[in-house]
Formats: C-alpha cells, sequence, structure tokens
C-alpha cells in the first residue's frame, strides 16, 4: 500500500510555492508520493486563463525532477465539473490499495465543509492542512464523526501567487525563480497569459499558497 497525497489546484500556473508546499506535506506526513491533479473546469471560480492540457503540460515539466511527485490527469480527462469528492471516489476505485491524503491550503480547509458532500469527503481520505507562509494556524477538528482525520503541516513556505506571475507575462517581465525554468520557458513558447486578465482576477486578494486552489471544492 502507497499513502499518497492529492494536491489539486488550476495550477494556472503552477509555481515553487505550490511545490514547497506538496514537500512540507511529503515530509511531514512520511508520503510516499504526492500527485498533483490539475482540474479542468474548477466549479467555483471563473475559469482558469489556460487550457487544462497546457495546465497538465506545465505540471508534468514542474514536477518531472522530483522523484516522489506526479502529475495525474485525472480531473482534465473527465467532463463536466471537478468536483473533489468524484476525484478521490474515481482514485479508490483505480487503486483500492492506497490510502490518500488532500493536501489543502489553511485558508482553504474551513471553505471544506461547503464542499460538495464535504461529510462523505471526509470519510474517504485524511486531510493535510498546509500553513500558509509565516503563519503557523490552528486546525479544528472536521464537523464529521466518521472522518478518517485532519493533520496540520508546518515548514517554510513562499508566497507566490499565480496571478501575480500571469500578469508579470502580461507585462513582459520575468517569472524566473517563481516558477521552474521549464515552465517558465513552456509559457514563453505557448504565449500564454499575454492578454490582460478578466477584472475580478486583477481585484483578487492577497495572494499566498493556496490561493489557486491547493486542494479542491
Amino acid at each position: 500500500m502507497m499513502k499518497i497525497g492529492l494536491m489539486g489546484g488550476t495550477f494556472d500556473p503552477i509555481h515553487l510555492g505550490h511545490l514547497r508546499a506538496a514537500e512540507n506535506a511529503r515530509e511531514a506526513l512520511a508520503l510516499d508520493r504526492v500527485a498533483f491533479l490539475p482540474s479542468g473546469a474548477p466549479p467555483h471560480r471563473a475559469g482558469p486563463l489556460s487550457p487544462a492540457l497546457d495546465r497538465y503540460a506545465m505540471v508534468c515539466l514542474a514536477t518531472a525532477a522530483h522523484p516522489q511527485f506526479l502529475a495525474w490527469d485525472t480531473e482534465v480527462r473527465r467532463p463536466g465539473p471537478s468536483y473533489t469528492v468524484d476525484t478521490v471516489l474515481a482514485l479508490l476505485d483505480e487503486r483500492p490499495g492506497d490510502a490518500f491524503v488532500m493536501i489543502v491550503g489553511s485558508d482553504t480547509y474551513p471553505e471544506m465543509a461547503t464542499w460538495r458532500e464535504p461529510e462523505r469527503l471526509f470519510g474517504l481520505c485524511a486531510v493535510a492542512v498546509v500553513d500558509r507562509p509565516g503563519e503557523e494556524s490552528a486546525v479544528a477538528p472536521p464537523p464529521f464523526p466518521a472522518a478518517k482525520g485532519v493533520a496540520r503541516v508546518s515548514g517554510p513556505g513562499l508566497c507566490i501567487s499565480a496571478t501575480v506571475i500571469r500578469e508579470r507575462v502580461r507585462r513582459g517581465e520575468s517569472v524566473r525563480y517563481l516558477v521552474p525554468d521549464a515552465v517558465s520557458d513552456y509559457i514563453s513558447k505557448r504565449g500564454l497569459y499575454v492578454e490582460a486578465e478578466p477584472d475580478v482576477e486583477q481585484h483578487s486578494p492577497p495572494p499566498h499558497v493556496g490561493r489557486d486552489r491547493v486542494g479542491g471544492r
């Protein structure tokens, strides 16, 4: 049996903050693997600016050098909204011998009770709550008796935002050392994020790890 962390997100684009958060969870919980699952059609927000296959390709590039990181296209392949409970059910069906841990940011964890079928989700997998950069947050237990458990994960974080990265690209500024070099090259070669973002993105809250859906919905 393998213990696999699940890190979802739009990953528009994936950046070093996502990777550091995943590494913190991997070390703290002795995870055998961490699987990154870019969402196909996130139900909780406006659609990503780049196509699902581009976001999946960037996740593949970003995780390729880490022997315990994986890029899974589970949500990209599935039509319709990318609900986390559906993803976990599909993975349990595909890998019945493995145990899964949902990795979310400390800002996202309180919202999980509003996700689709939250009681069922908490009963399917444990949850790892990664602290925001520079903060150590108390984590309340889940409001469901059948929950598999919640663990707080601390460690060094990187205050990087996909929103800021996209804006830098739009302005023609460098994003190296914010994203892996291979992702920076991919963005440039594919011409991603060169158009202005909608106003809703321009006025989004201050960024931190988890801003771009570390976890799900």
